[in-house]
């Protein structure tokens, strides 16, 4: 890593911006949140996170879609004062549980979590979010979209002979690369939308930005139980995500620094994203993705994108112009990001050297399997519900504790 200069570095956190900032933004226009305190409590929120956890889990952390009915049901029903409370205590729940997690030991948390339950976990993850990257791609109802098809095609094409190519620029950029061709060829065929830099600002923090940032949270018992306990749910997909992580890395971040600290990274994180105004965070995937593509785990380099996407926030007219990046583009990138993460589950079965010759690893991994892609979401209370990943790793993790070893 000390190889990288540091223009190169620059330019690899532009690639994890790049990566995030479609996910990280469209939440807060789901929910009625800004994007502009999304886009600046993912940089701060990602500073706190590596702050917590010394430094070496090369991690970015960005809006979360678990709470997106949640907080717009909350900001309809009551207001932003209220959803800011609801926020902070959902990174008061993280915290809680990263004391938990503390005291009853990192061995005592894996035993839950072995290669048998991991390793399918991780590859749902990717399969989860496969459609999606399709969806982005143009495919609809059995059908692509001919025009986001060939952008889409012309952004995979590119990043599979950038990743061939035997220079160490190409190698390390390919995302880059890829999405600058796809905007490239967007713009000529008439695809790209200017207007967002047209109306947007130079500077964000201004108007209704800075009046949200200065509402002062506000508790309300309807609020606050309809926001903060989906931190229990998103508890299991952070082990899943930083397991995901490790794994690309070829480390163990469960023992060094510790799943106590990287839950206490994104609490920390979430508790000052709640008193901003901006959406509760979470680990992404998609940086997650990044790494498994460029294989340089340097987590400066996500220091150097979360400063990015902090200044990206006070200058409106750069942030519009991420902001006009085509789905197509996204959906590109999105497809070989997220394949990367199914593939990094496969890997983590076969480093274990798991026999599937016995029924017990058959079963866990086949309802894993079933549950994880077969279920979307299943509604518990009002608009807040339960994802499927969240079903699959409950079970997988479950059977792993009542099934026999030698069956």
């Amino acid at each position: 890593m000390d190889s990288i200069s540091g223009k190169t570095k620059y330019l690899l956190g532009l690639q994890h911006v790049l990566a995030m900032f479609g996910a990280t933004v469209l939440v807060p226009f789901l929910t009625g949140l800004s994007p502009v305190i999304a886009l600046f409590t993912a940089g701060c929120g990602t500073l706190i996170f590596h702050q917590v956890t010394k430094k070496i889990v090369p991690v970015f952390l960005g809006s979360s879609f678990a709470f997106i009915g949640a907080i717009s049901l909350v900001l309809k029903q009551e207001g932003l004062a209220e959803v800011k409370a609801g926020i902070i205590g959902a990174g008061l729940v993280y915290v809680l549980m990263a004391f938990i997690i503390k005291k009853f030991g990192v061995k005592g948390v894996q035993s839950f979590f072995p290669p048998i339950v991991i390793g399918p976990t991780i590859m749902v993850i990717g399969l989860r979010l496969s459609p999606i990257a399709l969806q982005m791609a143009g495919y609809n109802e059995g059908t692509f979209d001919t025009q986001s098809l060939i952008i889409a095609l012309s952004v995979i094409v590119t990043m599979v002979i950038s990743s061939m190519v035997n220079h160490s620029f190409f190698r390390l950029m390919p995302i880059l690369i890829s999405v600058t061709v796809g905007y490239l060829l967007a713009a000529a065929l008439g695809v790209v939308d200017y207007t967002a830099i047209k109306n947007a600002h130079w500077f964000g923090f201004t108007g209704d930005t800075l009046d949200q940032v200065l509402t002062l949270p506000h508790f309300s018992w309807t609020g606050f139980f309809a926001i903060a306990p989906i931190a229990l749910v998103v508890f299991i997909e952070h082990i899943g995500d930083i397991t995901t992580n490790g794994a690309v890395v070829g480390k163990d971040f469960f023992k060094n620094p510790g799943i106590h600290r990287t839950m206490l990274g994104d609490g920390l994180a979430t508790i000052f994203a709640g008193i901003i105004g901006g959406p509760a965070n979470t680990t992404y995937g998609e940086n997650t993705g990044v790494l498994a593509v460029t294989k340089v785990y340097d987590p400066s380099v996500i220091r150097i994108a979360a400063v990015f996407a902090i200044l990206l926030s006070f200058i409106g007219k750069v942030g519009a112009i991420l902001q006009t990046i085509p789905v197509p583009v996204m959906g590109g990138i999105s497809i070989i990001l997220f394949g990367m993460i199914a593939a990094v589950g496969v890997r983590t079965l076969i480093s274990a050297k798991l026999d599937f010759g016995h029924s017990r690893n058959l079963i866990i991994a086949a309802l894993i399997f079933v549950l994880g892609i077969g279920i979307k979401d299943v509604a518990i209370w009002n608009n807040i519900s339960v994802s499927g990943l969240t079903i699959a790793a409950l079970v997988g993790v479950l059977l792993n504790k009542i099934l026999p070893k030698n069956i």
